[in-house]
């Protein structure tokens, strides 16, 4: 459940941007906060620069 200061977090997220440290800090956040690496990462280049995407999820919790 989650609380009006904290969202509900969401089971599948797709991370994006320049391959560089600040793609490298957000995909470390992601896991820091519970989501594991879905898939590999691709990366391509547009307009001379190099962008960078990773799936994570949250692992499905049986109760």
């Amino acid at each position: 459940m989650s609380t009006a200061s904290e969202p509900e977090k969401l089971a599948y997220r797709l991370l994006t941007g320049p391959d560089d440290r600040s793609f490298c800090e957000k995909v470390s956040a992601a896991l820091a906060d519970g989501y594991v690496l879905h898939g590999s990462p691709s990366v391509t280049s547009t307009g001379g620069r190099t962008i960078a995407a990773q799936a994570v999820v949250l692992p499905h919790v049986q109760g």
